[in-house]
Parts: structure tokens; sequence; C-alpha cells
């Protein structure tokens, strides 16, 4: 009780703005005219009193909250564990789905393949990152031209055509490269060597 007063009679001589709880982290004072309000963020954000917008809350993976490791109760609805924010699929075993929940409304979000869900980034990023046990391997993937998944399939890198992608058993990724002078060819799946497009003749002119 002692400390609350302490806080109190601080926010009462503090400038009009907002001021982190010390304890709470998704609870905040505005002061105005020094008359402290005691507020709380939506349910599943949390409060940065760095943030130099007038909306100060934000996703926790974005906020040190330090000692501030109190929260509000949650309000679960649905598969939403609190009624914003980015939060696994509910099957433990299902790691490249994540759910984006705002306000208790949520969208389904599959990860790139080859990649899991990481709650403490609120990204997708290689399994050996987010350290999840119990993955099931992705059923979802390449086939061959019989129509049978393929055991370790490749992908093309997004930005380097020399480079690509192969998944062990469509779960662990390994960043591979060609060898110089040759390209990742999508389409046959294998290196080619780099030819450059002709360049186009322009037209004849008609007399």
């Amino acid at each position: 009780m002692r400390f609350l007063v302490l806080t109190v009679l601080a926010l009462t001589s503090a400038a009009n703005g907002q001021y982190e709880d010390s304890r709470q982290c998704d609870k905040y004072y505005e002061c105005v005219d020094g008359v402290p309000t005691e507020k709380l963020c939506p349910d599943g954000l949390v409060f940065d009193p760095l943030i130099r917008k007038r909306s100060k809350c934000d996703q926790p993976f974005n906020v040190d909250c330090g000692d501030r490791t109190e929260l509000q109760p949650p309000t679960p609805k649905g598969v939403c564990p609190r009624l914003n924010g980015f939060f696994a699929h509910e099957d433990p075993a299902v790691c490249n789905k994540f759910y984006n929940c705002i306000q208790g409304d949520h969208t389904e979000i599959t990860c790139t393949a080859g990649l899991h869900f990481d709650e403490y980034s609120g990204t997708c990023v290689w399994p050996d990152s987010a350290g999840r046990q119990g993955c099931n391997a992705q059923t979802k993937g390449q086939k061959d031209a019989n129509g049978n998944l393929v055991i370790h399939p490749k992908y093309a890198h997004a930005t380097d055509c020399q480079r690509f992608y192969v998944c062990l058993n469509g779960v662990e990724p390994r960043d591979l490269g060609c060898t110089v002078g040759e390209v990742y060819n999508e389409e046959s799946q294998s290196e080619d060597w780099y030819k450059d497009e002709p360049a186009a003749q322009p037209a004849a002119k008609k007399n």
C-alpha cells in the first residue's frame, strides 16, 4: 500500500503524458494537469514508454518489460488465449501454423515451407531457432511426376539465383549453393549453366 501511495504522489508532480506502472507491464497511468488515471492496454498487449505515438501499447515481443512482470488476467476467446497477439497453434505438434488475434477474432497463418512459428519473436523462423519439440513433419509439399510426395524437397532462394534450400524429410532446411557458373532451375529442380538471354533485335524498317 505504501508503495502505491508513493507511486501516485510521484505521478501528481509529473508532466502531462503516459507513464508505465512499476510492476505490471500492461498497466500505465495517463497524467493530465497532475491528475493520474490508471489504464490498461488491450488484453494481450503491453505498455512501451519509449513509443512516441499516442498509443503506446504494443506486442510483447517488441517490448522490454524488465521487472514489470505482472499482467492483467487473460480474456481468452476461441483459439486466442488473449484477445490480441500472435499465438501458436493449439496442437503443439502443428508448428508451422499460428494465429493472429485482434480483439478475439483470429486469422490462421501458415509459415513458409520449412519454417516454424516462434512465439518469442512473433515470426516464422528456422526450426533450430524456434527450438520446438514434437513437431509433425509437414505433409504438404512438392510432388514428383507420379504424384508422390518428395522426401527432401528443394526450394529456390528468394533473392539469390545461385542458392537454394533442401528440406530434409520436408522439415529441416539446409541452405545450399550452386557451383560457379551455375544457377538453380526451379522447374527441373537441378543446377543449370547460366545463359544470357539473347538481346532483342530491333524490327526492320520498311521502305
